[in-house]
């Protein structure tokens, strides 16, 4: 009970942090006295960001584990099965064929992108039934860059790549009230994710004996996918791509808590979203009063992480 204290404890001090760290500086005591400039940075910049943060990192790591689930394979997640790189290329698409499109409309182009490129990417995985589940996340990069390549020529030749770039650089300084509203689609997929705690931790176990259990194994596939890549997509819309969360945060989870959704996933999501505001902080401190990219230090940290876990295996 105390260590579970001692980690809200945390979890609120980051938040606070988060609230109070940037270029234009205030204080508790500016809020408490009703400074008309203080608040104005607080809800118009601050509890935005830090929001975004929230449910950014939460919806990543969950996506990360339900690509595992579903390939059965520690190392899936939504930037080693070419998830990213697919709506990527969905956004592009959007914004070339239907230019003055609605946020809505080149979302939803993004999530059928991304959701058509993870279905197939499970069905070659499945047909070819790789020995080694080591290379599923060598295949899902080599995927990713075909998926990647063909979005960048195609950038190239509409003359949108260096736009296309800086868009999707996992960033949040750009992250205002009313900006980032998208970004709320994640919490009720993630309570969603919650419900089907139960069917998705019998995924994991394979499709027989899922099947032998009662499980509907096709359907919940198509329910983590359209899970997934809704997710992907709307996180993808608001603040870019952001690397590792979905790789690392179910393994760490995993080792202090076991493999049961119904116990792990809220741990995963507060694990996630964590983790994204100390990369969050670390780009805003290193700096200061410039910030790194947040997509940059992500994937320094998460690295880090990664091979820390290959050294040492549970």
């Amino acid at each position: 009970m105390l260590k579970y204290l001692g980690l809200g404890a945390i979890f609120c001090l980051l938040c606070l942090a988060s609230l109070l760290l940037g270029a234009k500086q205030f204080s508790l005591a500016q809020l408490w006295q009703s400074d008309p400039v203080a608040w104005l940075t607080l809800t118009s910049s601050r509890l935005p960001r830090l929001m975004a943060l929230l449910l950014t990192g939460a919806g990543l790591a969950v996506c990360g584990v339900l690509m595992q689930q579903m390939l059965q394979n520690r190392f899936a997640d939504p930037g080693t099965t070419g998830a990213i790189d697919a709506a990527k290329l969905g956004i592009l698409l959007a914004m070339v064929l239907l230019p003055g499109a609605a946020v809505t409309v080149i979302m939803l182009v993004a999530l059928l992108c991304c959701l058509a490129s993870c279905l197939f990417f499970i069905l070659l995985i499945n047909k070819l039934q790789l020995r080694h589940r080591q290379l599923l996340p060598i295949l899902g990069l080599m995927y990713g860059s075909v998926l990647s390549a063909i979005a960048e020529l195609y950038a190239y030749q509409q003359q949108l790549l260096q736009s296309m770039q800086g868009l999707l650089l996992g960033d949040f300084s750009k992250v205002i009230a009313g900006q980032y509203e998208l970004i709320y689609l994640i919490l009720p997929l993630v309570l969603c994710s919650y419900w089907f705690a139960h069917h998705f931790t019998l995924l994991g176990m394979g499709q027989q004996l899922a099947g032998s259990l009662g499980l509907r194994y096709q359907q919940l596939v198509w329910l983590g996918l359209l899970l997934v890549a809704t997710m992907v997509a709307s996180s993808l819309m608001t603040v870019g791509a952001i690397p590792f969360v979905g790789l690392v945060i179910p393994q760490l989870v995993a080792r202090h808590c076991g493999d049961h959704l119904a116990q792990s996933l809220p741990k995963i999501a507060l694990s996630g979203a964590a983790f994204l505001i100390s990369c969050d902080l670390l780009s805003r401190l290193l700096l200061y009063p410039y910030e790194i990219p947040i997509g940059l230090t992500a994937s320094c940290v998460g690295a880090l992480l990664l091979l820390s876990f290959l050294r040492t295996p549970a």
